[in-house]
């Protein structure tokens, strides 16, 4: 029966949804993992989805099942059981969207694709996303209170690994920004390029290199290139 859904079976789900994001840099992508890991691993659920909120502003979408994600994307209306999670601050749950009069037009667009229930968890991200994670049925007896269990679990779950995933990104991007001033240097910009002429490679990797060399012999990365600058700007003895 679908309504099989145990502590074991969300422990499960939890542990993989860990092992799909704890390396995950790129928010997008991270998004695009939950969705598909809670699909395959609650049964019951058809696809899942995921409705994304940057400054209160629609900030993406992410669907298990691409020709469904009209319904997860706040461009085709706002009024949608995501966004009332996410403006309520809780589940919503619809198990019969036969009968559901909250929100007409994203009603008769789920049915025509096939949805006959959903469950939306809001969850936080940081201080300036928010989402919901959206799980559809095509049977709303599929969602039972054991599924909205698992929903909760998986929002608050899901919102510590993508809060993870945006500070990677954050640092990511800091470090590229360090990476084009340490660039811009002169002498260290000169040992990089000497590293590159040497190599036969990239800028990243050359910096990379020259990092390498500094924490090895535990000196400053200045004046590990000043160094490599010195050596190979000295004049050979005939």
């Amino acid at each position: 029966m679908i309504d099989t859904l145990g502590v074991l079976e969300t422990a499960g789900l939890l542990r993989e949804l860990t092992a799909g994001l704890i390396a995950v840099r790129d928010f997008d992508e991270a998004l695009h993992q939950l969705v598909r890991i809670a699909r395959d691993a609650v049964p019951g659920v058809d696809c899942c989805g995921f409705t994304a909120l940057r400054a209160g502003e629609p900030a993406g979408v992410a669907a298990s099942d691409p020709a469904r994600a009209e319904l997860d994307d706040l461009r085709h209306g706002p009024d949608t059981p995501a966004l009332t999670a996410i403006r309520r601050r809780e589940m919503i749950i619809a198990q019969d969207l036969g009968r559901e009069t909250r929100w007409p037009g994203w009603t008769d667009r789920a049915r025509g694709l096939g949805v006959h229930g959903v469950i939306s968890a809001p969850l936080d991200v940081d201080d300036q996303v928010v989402g919901a994670i959206n799980l559809y049925a095509a049977s709303g007896a599929a969602l039972t209170t054991r599924h909205q269990l698992t929903a909760m679990l998986l929002a608050e779950h899901a919102g510590l690994l993508l809060a993870a995933v945006r500070d990677r990104e954050r640092q990511a991007a800091l470090a590229g920004q360090l990476d084009s001033a340490l660039l811009e240097e002169g002498v260290v910009g000169q040992a990089v390029g000497v590293i590159m002429t040497q190599r036969g490679c990239a800028a990243p990797e050359a910096l990379d290199v020259l990092r390498s060399a500094a924490s090895s012999l535990d000196i400053p990365l200045r004046e590990v290139a000043e160094r490599l600058v010195l050596t190979v700007s000295r004049p050979r003895d005939n």
